[in-house]
């Protein structure tokens, strides 16, 4: 018989749906009777196979062999079958940047959000989760804490661990524990306690809080060294939704764009939506790439990262007392010492099979330690340090203009310099008999342009939706310190023995849990709005961001940076449920087996097959997609609840370039409760266009006092003919495609194997 498990790594776990009867007692049982029916196999053997039984999602995840995946995938009743992907990770001054010193909502509403994250676990001990001013959790609560030698607290409420794959590296915990430090960093930066004296080797000194201090902690570990897993997912927000948090904050997503019916955090997130749970992701790092965003189901908060008004900068002196400088994050002080430098392209390890053409890189394993040792040795490119560590290289400066909006921290004395300034370095080794340099402690610098989208950041258009705008909103992403697991490496390099207790790293990792935070901190002030109430009160109060600063608009920072502090008091929202969501599905070609999938309830229908446009979706923001040589036309409707005055009435005014212009009927809504729902409608029209990029207007709702004002973006932009929507796949199985990447910025996507 053949082998189940991780010999057959490509169909070791799956998903597979059943249209189950989600309302029968017993459903577990029910589960494993109807699996060890169509496997022939008895209950308790067809029970050893299953790993998890989902409660909300109608499915479940078991070990099968490539055989009984092809039977499973031929029977009538299965939806859909999922091989287990491994998805990646996306990796204080951030929150005063935003103009949100403190919260104003109060520590007893604060301490009632429960923020639950997917990651790599939390560190516990840190000082981060050790507040002493928390009560008792909130009554709703009915998470729990797993694993030995992992402690709860009033901060960090609920701890979980997950692994499908039951593969454990050394470096591993058995537990909610982190060893990677990415989950530590997201928690503390969404809701950890305000500690003073925070600091990376004494940079970025100050003091370290998340977004919502009061808040509580649920970890749900999803992720570990080998990367996060799909049936690892789905069981995390199921339990999240069973246990009572209030957002969830996902820091990871796939390299590959999925159909929602597919997609374990869109399934995940719909979920969750429907008990009243805000979902917030990040955008991904395959920026600044049109089309690379990830995490665009339009019921989820969709975040891009942006920069503060901060960044770390290393400098190089040279023998000639010529000075260069370039994004890094140098935590070692030389002194001002001087070393020899030399070329990297001088010092190849033949023995190893090395060559110039290897060595001028830095490659580890190919450099000459004769030849290196107790010098700086000039790099053509950008890497991760250890090639020169290992052969005891004293720093490394390294020339790349690949990367000049975000710095590295390395594991010995490192600068990155652009590639000019490495060809003003290179001819002064070659023309000087004895070429020395050092390298100075790095330092903090004001960055008078932020905020603006860093280029890693994953841009749009929405790949499967194109009326949905993605991302939604940007958030500080670039150089964030944070709380960090003092075993987890402290820089790119994983063989970095030191430990910290704070890291400064970026991603849209990074960018998520500030949204996340900034989610919770309208939750506490909104206890009752919809997850849809709440973002759209975070998109309509964004700070614009400089459209001068981003050819590609929007589709880089969505309804601008948010802003938490305006966010409590937005005016007006645009709400939606889960109907809305399931007649968007039904438009853009979902049928009614599919799209049950995706709600896991066997009462959502599709009444009608016709393929349509996403225009009636209740959205915060407009996107017009118009096929190549098609004249400009599309009619938006919207419908506003208002959450601001009593009395009120709100005024319209529209900004367009001349390429399109933008009508709004009425004009002006009047309200006269809370509560009170009013509709309108938006007409874009325009000449035809072709190759278009990507434009931009607005609409703005004012009331007359001015207290409030509620601006959604219009975006318009070609696409070529038929791609006006993209449909689910047909087939029940998908391939499973592979993820690899052994440094912490490799797992962010932010430097992956290409």
């Amino acid at each position: 018989m053949a082998k189940k498990g991780l010999i057959l790594l490509l169909y070791s776990i799956l998903f597979a749906a059943f249209l189950l009867n989600s309302n029968a007692a017993n459903a577990d049982e029910r589960k494993v009777k109807v699996f060890a029916y169509f496997l022939n196999h008895s209950s308790s053997s067809a029970e050893e196979s299953l790993v998890y039984s989902y409660g909300n999602f109608n499915a479940f995840a078991a070990k099968l062999t490539e055989e009984e995946v092809k039977k499973f995938s031929e029977m009538d009743g299965i939806v859909r079958v999922i091989p287990n992907h491994i998805l990646q990770l996306h990796t204080t001054r951030s929150w005063d940047f935003l103009g949100f010193s403190q919260s104003s909502v109060g520590a007893k509403l604060e301490g009632d959000v429960v923020i639950g994250l997917l990651d790599t676990g939390i560190w516990p001990e840190h000082e981060s989760f050790n507040s002493q001013q928390l009560g008792a959790p909130p009554s709703k609560w009915k998470g729990t804490c797993q694993g030995a030698n992992f402690t709860c607290n009033t901060k960090i409420i609920g701890g979980r661990y997950y692994n499908s794959e039951n593969w454990y590296s050394d470096t591993d915990f058995k537990s909610p524990r982190d060893s990677e430090g990415h989950g530590t960093h997201t928690s503390s930066t969404a809701a950890g306690d305000r500690v003073s004296g925070a600091s990376y080797y004494g940079l970025a000194n100050g003091t370290a809080r998340g977004g919502i201090p009061g808040a509580r902690i649920a970890m749900y570990k999803v992720c570990w060294s080998l990367g996060c897993a799909t049936a690892d997912i789905l069981a995390a927000f199921d339990d999240a939704i069973a246990d009572g948090v209030d957002i969830i904050s996902v820091s990871l997503g796939s390299l590959f764009v999925l159909s929602y019916d597919e997609d374990p955090i869109a399934i995940g997130a719909f979920h969750a939506m429907k008990y009243g749970i805000l979902t917030s992701n990040s955008a991904g790092n395959l920026g600044p790439f049109s089309y690379s965003v990830r995490n665009y189901a339009p019921w989820t908060l969709t975040v891009a990262a942006s920069t503060i008004d901060r960044k770390f900068v290393t400098r190089v002196v040279l023998g000639n007392g010529q000075s260069y400088a370039g994004p890094s994050i140098n935590s070692f002080d030389l002194h001002e010492r001087t070393f020899p430098l030399i070329w990297g392209g001088d010092a190849a390890n033949y023995s190893a099979g090395g060559s110039p053409d290897l060595s001028k890189y830095c490659i580890t394993g190919y450099m000459n330690s004769y030849q290196v040792e107790g010098k700086i040795v000039f790099c053509e490119t950008l890497w991760d340090g250890t090639g020169i560590l290992q052969a005891s290289g004293a720093g490394t400066i390294m020339a790349s203009s690949g990367y000049q909006d975000f710095a590295f921290s390395f594991p010995l004395p490192a600068a990155v310099i652009s590639t000019e300034d490495g060809e003003k370095i290179l001819n002064y080794i070659r023309s000087s008999e004895y070429p020395e340099a050092t390298i100075l402690f790095g330092e903090a610098w004001s960055d008078i342009m932020a905020p603006y989208v860093v280029s890693f950041s994953s841009r749009g258009p929405n790949p499967i939706s194109p009326d949905i705008l993605k991302p939604d909103l940007t958030a500080p992403g670039v150089d964030i310190i944070a709380a960090w697991s003092p075993v987890a490496p402290p820089s790119i390099a994983r063989e970095d023995p030191r430990s910290v207790n704070y890291n400064i790293i970026s991603g849209t990792s990074m960018s998520c849990p500030h949204a996340s935070g900034a989610a919770a901190y309208v939750k506490a002030a909104h206890p009752d709005w919809s997850p849809a109430a709440t973002k759209s009160a975070l998109m309509t109060t964004a700070t614009v961001m400089d459209s001068s600063k981003h050819e590609d608009l929007e589709f880089a920072y969505g309804s601008g940076q948010i802003n938490p502090a305006n966010a409590i008091n937005p005016g007006l929202v645009y709400d939606a449920n889960d109907t809305d969501y399931i007649n968007f599905l039904c438009k853009q070609g979902y049928n009614t087996t599919t799209v049950r999938l995706i709600t896991g309830d066997e009462t959502s229908v599709c009444t009608s097959t016709v393929i349509g446009r996403a225009w009636d979706l209740n959205y915060p923001s407009f996107s017009l997609a118009v096929e190549d040589g098609m004249p400009i036309s599309g009619v938006f409707t919207r419908t506003v609840t208002n959450v601001g005055s009593a009395n009120s009435t709100y005024n319209v005014r529209v900004y367009s370039p001349s390429n399109f212009s933008i009508s709004v009927e009425p004009q002006v809504l009047s309200f006269s409760t809370v509560g009170e729902k009013q509709s309108y409608t938006v007409k874009v029209t325009g000449g035809m266009i072709t190759q278009q990029k990507i434009m931009s207007g607005a609409i703005i709702w004012t009331d007359k006092d001015q207290q409030y004002e509620v601006r959604s973006p219009v975006v318009v932009y070609n696409v070529l003919p038929g791609y006006t929507y993209s449909p689910p796949q047909t087939s029940k199985f998908q391939e499973k495609p592979t993820f690899q990447g052994p440094s912490m910025y490799q797992k962010n996507g932010i430097l992956g194997p290409n």
